[in-house]
């Protein structure tokens, strides 16, 4: 059979067009705010691909680069003064924090009104209670990219491996949600899971977010399933100039031809997150004006 790719950059691009035309018609430009702790290589890259998602839609945005060894109180300061400002209408935390700084803390002090990456617990139990505000961008992107390409998850049933509250979780309950985009019979697999590829090799649609490179292949998959890879892995790859490349959590080769549809890496998934923070900040501040998210 033909695979089917979901690739993310046709929907990111009309995210963005949508974007851009709607800060074309706002009385003012939406802001968004990065804090940015120590010198992780990836988050600087990912910090780097936001800046730029922001130039290209028209947003006001400004990213605060600190020292790994920023005191935990100065980033907390930093935080406060962000919430008070009234050209910020969202405020994004990179993660991973440098060790010994308490992440939970962290991200609880970022005012739930400007939480665009949807990991307070507030917006947290807006989703649970079914009426989510702010979705984390990840889960957000994933059902958005299912839905561009026209796969319905009414009535299938998903595994979802992994139950991080950046994708798993949340993923989870908004495919389990009685709507048009989800009302699916989920499945949430983890370390503890028994016997994953029964789990897997059942389902019609797989979620894989548990950061192992080339963890899942057709012995896990079941044949005409969709595949949803998540995962980021950077491997050794001699015969590349640089020596690395980067590979997903499932066998992408092996699957070609094995799974109806599945999203590349990179290429998939990851598009859609920085299209779903962008959108996140324009509804935050379409909210504040009370306006609905499309004014």
């Amino acid at each position: 059979m033909d695979t089917l790719l979901l690739k993310g950059k046709p929907v990111r691009d009309a995210v963005f067009a949508e974007l851009k035309t709607r800060v074309a018609k706002a009385s003012r430009r939406p802001g968004l705010a990065v804090v940015l702790v120590g010198d992780d290589p990836a988050s600087a890259v990912y910090v780097s691909h936001k800046e730029k998602g922001c130039e290209e839609v028209g947003f006001h945005h400004v990213t605060h680069r600190l020292d790994a060894a920023t005191p935990e109180s100065r980033v907390l300061e930093l935080i406060a003064d962000l919430n008070a400002d009234p050209a910020i209408d969202g405020i994004l935390v990179q993660l991973p924090l440098p060790r010994g700084m308490n992440q939970e803390k962290v991200l609880v002090s970022v005012d739930p009104a400007k939480d665009v990456d949807g990991f307070h617990p507030e917006n947290l139990g807006h989703l649970v209670a079914g009426n989510p505000r702010f979705v984390p961008c990840t889960p957000k992107g994933i059902i958005r990219l299912l839905s561009h390409y026209d796969i319905s998850l009414s009535g299938k049933s998903v595994a979802v491996v992994g139950r991080s509250v950046i994708v798993g979780r949340p993923l989870s309950l908004l495919m389990s949600l009685k709507s048009a985009q989800g009302n699916a019979t989920v499945t949430m697999c983890h370390s503890g899971t028994r016997d994953l590829a029964a789990v897997t090799s059942r389902a019609d649609v797989v979620v894989a977010a548990i950061g192992v490179p080339r963890a899942l292949g057709r012995a896990e998959i079941g044949e005409g399933a969709v595949v949803v890879d998540v995962g980021i892995n950077r491997i050794e790859a001699p015969e590349r100039a640089s020596g690395t490349r980067l590979v997903g959590d499932v066998d992408f080769e092996a699957l070609l031809g094995h799974a109806s549809a599945m999203t590349p890496v990179p290429g998939g998934v990851g598009p859609m997150t920085i299209a779903m923070l962008l959108e996140n900040t324009w509804e935050a501040m379409a909210r504040k004006a009370g306006l609905d998210g499309n004014g």
